[in-house]
């Protein structure tokens, strides 16, 4: 039978789950405040009117809302005149410009200890047929995506770590880089099978980390016993598969736990879709990033403490 849940915490979840769609918790007074840049940089060329603020705002509520450019500037022009305030909007255009030179940080609540953080990767289509086409006609040329790595939080399901790249990219290639991002303390590093290779394992234990990856079914031992170097991380998890089977395994490694980097993806894809808007890879990158930075600002406003219910 299928397992039920309830939720403890079911009042603050529903009225954080209604807090989400409020326009005033997107745009708040700090924003308006610094909408506009009050002072000429004095470099050549034309000076910055709207500030950065104000481009990642209207960039968060063209993601929250599902809208398109030139309908976001309809959109908070409408809603600054209803509030009573005579603010410029930047256009489309002025958003297509320069959202791709912004500095975008992820907004992470200080850790309470040592951090379990969960990898994966997921694809978002940048053009190309659909599925029906494709499943008639074949895959064209036109067909592409980019890959969003993530990392996750296993306790908090907050992002703690985003890379954007091609689909040429292999997932291993940018873990050390997702590392990088994450400043805290971290316990341990779970990831899928993609992750089976030996600059992972370095880039987990170069921080004092435990790597918990899955060896190949056909996984062979690198360093055997006879070796005057300490044993190496996958070596001890392929013997401990070997003694207590992959089944076991990862329940007692905590492998399982990986889920939430799925359920994460899972979130995105149902908030935003699977596609991307932009056209250029930087600009690509920024509407990922925002998107991500909605997601944690989402989860840190509501999330449900669930428990198992008996049959």
């Amino acid at each position: 039978m299928k397992p039920q849940y309830r939720i403890r915490n079911w009042s603050e979840y529903n009225a954080g789950l209604k807090q989400r769609g409020s326009i005033t918790f997107w745009i708040d007074e700090t924003v308006l405040a610094q909408w506009i840049v009050p002072t000429l940089s004095g470099e050549r060329g034309a000076s910055v009117f709207y500030s950065d603020l104000a481009i990642a705002t209207m960039a968060t509520v063209k993601a929250v809302y599902g809208l398109a450019g030139r309908q976001c500037q309809g959109f908070l022009s409408s809603i600054f005149g209803l509030m009573g305030f005579e603010f410029p909007v930047p256009d489309h255009s002025t958003l297509s410009r320069r959202i791709g030179k912004l500095t975008i940080a992820l907004p992470v609540l200080p850790a309470t200890g040592a951090r379990h953080v969960v990898v994966d990767s997921t694809g978002v289509k940048v053009y190309g047929e659909g599925e029906w086409k494709t499943r008639q006609h074949g895959i064209s040329k036109r067909r592409t995506w980019r890959k969003l790595h993530l990392g996750v939080d296993e306790a908090t399901g907050e992002i703690l770590a985003a890379v954007v790249t091609s689909n040429t990219v292999h997932d291993g290639k940018v873990l050390g880089n997702l590392l990088d991002q994450i400043e805290d303390e971290i316990k341990q590093v779970t990831t899928d099978g993609a992750y089976d290779h030996r600059h992972c394992y370095d880039d987990i234990t170069e921080r004092r980390a435990k790597p918990v990856i899955p060896p190949r079914k056909d996984a062979v031992i690198w360093q055997h016993g006879n070796c005057k170097a300490p044993p190496h991380p996958r070596d001890q998890n392929l013997r401990s598969i070997r003694r207590l089977g992959r089944k076991k395994w990862r329940c007692m490694a905590g492998y399982h736990r990986c889920s939430i980097a799925e359920t994460t993806m899972f979130r995105f894809k149902a908030i935003f879709g699977g596609n991307l808007n932009s056209r250029r890879l930087d600009n690509q990158t920024a509407e990922l990033l925002v998107k991500c930075v909605v997601l944690n600002r989402m989860i840190q406003l509501a999330k449900p403490d669930s428990y198992s219910v008996d049959a």
